[in-house]
């Protein structure tokens, strides 16, 4: 369960429409980034409810630790990060390295391109 936690935040960032892609490469990444949101849709929504992962809709440009009525760790409230697509870039590929002491059980996603695809994803949940 912890391990779908953390492959379920892996897919919440928009890179690819930050750093000026076309639209049929955004459109591509969007789709592959749905594809592999599917790993973190264990434990995160994309629809504003609540999971055992705050909801991942409207992510990008939100304050970390900012969904209400969420109960965040100790560490995450104190990160003081906005989630843009380079801090959730970092984040998905390391979450303990860039903050110590969360709670998401995700040991981070290496492929940079999945990332990026996760990121155009999480960009369109507004």
């Amino acid at each position: 369960m912890r391990r779908l936690y953390a492959s379920a935040f892996v897919a919440c960032c928009g890179l690819v429409g930050v750093i000026g892609f076309d639209a049929t490469a955004a459109g591509a990444a969007e789709t592959s980034g749905q594809q592999v949101f599917t790993q973190c849709a264990a434990c995160h929504s994309t629809d504003g409810s609540a999971s055992l992962g705050p909801t991942l809709k409207g992510i990008v440009g939100r304050a970390s630790a900012s969904v209400a009525g969420f109960s965040y760790s100790p560490a995450m409230r104190r990160s003081h990060l906005t989630w843009t697509a380079d801090e959730l870039d970092k984040y998905i590929a390391n979450p303990q390295g860039v903050v110590p002491g969360n709670t998401m059980p995700y040991p981070g996603l290496s492929d940079a391109s999945q990332r990026a695809a996760l990121i155009t994803y999480l960009a369109t949940l507004k």
